[in-house]
């Protein structure tokens, strides 16, 4: 795609986002090269070790039609912090308030305050297939295997090194 072409879909999408109450800041790209919107806490939360909690942040988005907003962590508060988000994904119809869901994994409690940048939200283009029903699958070289099947060999190779060393 030329760079024309590009610049010309930037500036026709348009995300509308309605705060809920005066104090409550719009999500904006901190650096001119990211993918994800931060968005803030709009309340002050605890979380004990391993507890998971819903965090409001006061936003209300319109995600456009054909695009979908996943929710992210952000690096800071997971290296920091050791705080994750569960997934997060949002449809183009809904209009309520967005949240996130905020998980512990620390050992010590962890005080989340409002205004704290808390997670990302990247919004992203959707192709919806036309879904057909068959009877078989193509062959491939990968098959059904599942987790791990791509470097563990490589893994299992250096540990019987490692072994052999010792």
């Amino acid at each position: 795609m030329k760079k024309s072409a590009n610049k010309n879909l930037k500036e026709k999408l348009v995300l509308n986002v309605k705060p809920i109450g005066k104090d409550v800041e719009i999500p904006s790209y901190h650096y001119g090269t990211d993918v994800g919107l931060d968005l803030r806490a709009n309340e002050t939360v605890d979380l004990l070790p391993g507890e998971q909690k819903n965090v409001k942040t006061g936003l209300i988005f319109e995600i456009p039609e054909n695009h979908v907003g996943l929710i992210r962590d952000r690096a800071g508060i997971v290296t920091k912090m050791d705080v994750h988000t569960a997934a997060g994904t949002f449809d183009p119809g809904y209009r309520g308030e967005i949240s996130i869901v905020l998980i512990n994994m620390s050992d010590e409690t962890v005080s989340i305050e409002k205004g704290m940048r808390i997670a990302q939200i990247v919004i992203i283009p959707i192709i919806r297939p036309k879904i057909v029903k068959i009877d078989k699958l193509t062959q491939t070289e990968r098959g059904e295997k599942s987790f791990g099947s791509t470097g563990l060999k490589e893994i299992e190779k250096l540990g019987r090194i490692l072994d052999k060393e010792k």
